[in-house]
């Protein structure tokens, strides 16, 4: 991972346009390919961004006191960032290696197996494929389908937030391109969802489910569905 700090303006170039005022920024170039720009707020979320495939030109510019002009230019839209940089603060590249990935807590993978176990929790005549489905960005909690033999991807939280409404709408994007599973729908399940996930959620047509972690204890204990 490259991190660069730098007094920049920004200019994106695509179906809209947009512009970021020259200030100082933090530049993130992962491995993957993708670039992001952070202000000092917003937490995690990028001022903008362009995901992978992209390439990103470096080259002298030396109009209106800018050292360097970088374009990252999307592989299949075309669509561009345009970094115009006055002055380079801090330039340093790490090697992060493989990240093993989340690692979920106790209550959550309880959950995930307990709903495995009993999968027709989600409706009669529902069937498991697998836990832990592999994808190329990380595996999905849960794989079934449901009473039409449709596929159903589950994304499994203790407490239902934006992030993970986001995470399982990315895994639904490559899902979906796999033509032995495709359509594909999701399920954002979890103890307690917050109002803004669940407004999310709805408007990328993902199902909301809150799970009631005792009941599914019980089934286990019981041996019996509620």
């Amino acid at each position: 991972m490259r991190l660069v700090i730098a007094r920049c303006s920004v200019d994106y170039a695509g179906k809209l346009t947009a512009h970021l005022p020259m200030a100082p920024r933090l530049i993130l170039i992962k491995a993957d390919g993708s670039v992001s720009i952070h202000a000092d707020d917003r937490a995690y979320k990028p001022l903008n961004w362009m995901n992978p495939p992209c390439s990103l030109r470096e080259e002298p510019f030396e109009e209106n006191g800018a050292v360097a002009r970088w374009t990252v230019t999307h592989g299949k839209s075309g669509e561009r960032l345009i970094l115009t940089i006055e002055e380079v603060l801090h330039d340093t590249s790490h090697e992060l290696g493989l990240d093993p990935g989340l690692q979920k807590d106790g209550v959550e993978a309880h959950l995930q197996e307990l709903l495995a176990e009993h999968i027709t929790t989600l409706g009669d005549g529902w069937s498991l494929i697998r836990r832990e489905f592999p994808t190329a960005i990380g595996p999905v909690d849960i794989l079934c389908r449901d009473a039409g033999n449709a596929t159903v991807a589950v994304e499994i939280k203790r407490r239902g937030e934006i992030d993970g409404v986001e995470q399982l709408t990315r895994y639904l994007e490559l899902l979906n391109r796999d033509p032995h599973l495709a359509p594909v729908r999701g399920i954002f399940a979890a103890q307690e969802i917050r109002p803004q996930a669940r407004v999310l959620a709805v408007d990328r047509g993902i199902h909301c489910v809150t799970l009631d972690y005792d009941a599914l204890r019980g089934i286990e204990h019981e041996g019996t569905l509620f």
